[in-house]
């Protein structure tokens, strides 16, 4: 441990930071969080791991593999409770951990809603005034959110001079629309300074133009802002700070920044 405490760089700290709060990211995702190309963070990574700071989990698919997704290993959990000053977690209940969630029926939700918040990260890096300020996991957004709505995750996103929280709900195509719209009651009852826009995040176009028409049908509970984008439809147009957000009632799609915020200039959100 302490020779290793000397051996991390602030990368690696904040990989482990990262790890701990969201449990794990593709390689591609770390790529864009944290390293200025594909080689140096394999280089990297692949170093972490086998001091088992890391580990990496994929399952077997043809043709080609799937691409690594990583997670702290044993000395990267020790690293962690040692810095809370916990008890350090014996490597076999580690280990446990990351082929539980190899097995999990939501590691590719978790990988999604990652992935949207790695979007919004890798902006930031690369377009000055724009920042993701706060990124909360769904075990955070439930602390704040009781038991009135279970988000998938919470952010705040400035770009030049406007800042917009909001809530976001990733969508895999996988529950009935009725479902979805469901989840919005609970928003609505959230108090006022959790009024955040709700973000749903959905797989296609179709199944955008679907929920549209369904939330047409039967209606917004009063005072909520509904927006949703498509990953197909993004990818084309700068990921999810671009101008992809249709929100419900309007026909134009906005940025991200450009949704309307609590406060009207997106700055009474609660930090």
């Amino acid at each position: 441990m302490a020779a290793e405490l000397g051996r991390l760089t602030p990368r690696d700290r904040l990989l482990l930071d990262l790890l701990d709060q969201h449990r794990t990211f593709t390689t591609d995702q770390l790529v864009d969080l944290a390293f200025g190309s594909v080689g140096r963070a394999r280089n990297r990574l692949n170093t972490l791991h086998d001091r088992d700071i890391l580990d990496r989990i994929r399952h077997y698919q043809r043709p080609g593999s799937q691409a690594w997704r990583w997670t702290l290993g044993p000395v990267g959990a020790a690293l962690i409770a040692a810095g809370r000053d916990e008890t350090l977690p014996r490597p076999a209940v580690v280990r446990d951990a990351t082929a539980r969630l190899a097995m999990s029926p939501t590691l590719s939700h978790l990988l999604t809603v990652n992935g949207f918040f790695v979007a919004l990260t890798a902006h930031a890096r690369t377009y000055p005034g724009a920042s993701l300020v706060r990124w909360w996991n769904e075990a955070r957004c439930r602390e704040a959110c009781g038991n009135l709505v279970r988000p998938d995750g919470h952010g705040v996103w400035a770009d030049n001079g406007r800042t917009v929280p909001f809530w976001v709900e990733a969508d895999l195509g996988t529950e009935t629309l009725s479902r979805v719209a469901g989840k919005l009651t609970g928003y609505a009852a959230l108090p006022p300074r959790r009024a955040y826009p709700v973000l749903f995040w959905l797989p296609t176009a179709a199944r955008e133009t679907n929920l549209h028409a369904h939330l047409r049908r039967t209606g917004l509970p009063d005072g909520l802002t509904v927006a949703t984008a498509t990953a197909d439809h993004a990818t084309a147009s700068g990921g999810p700070p671009g101008p992809v957000w249709r929100i419900l009632g309007h026909p134009d799609r906005v940025r991200l920044a450009d949704l309307p915020a609590p406060g009207g200039g997106g700055a009474s959100w609660d930090g």
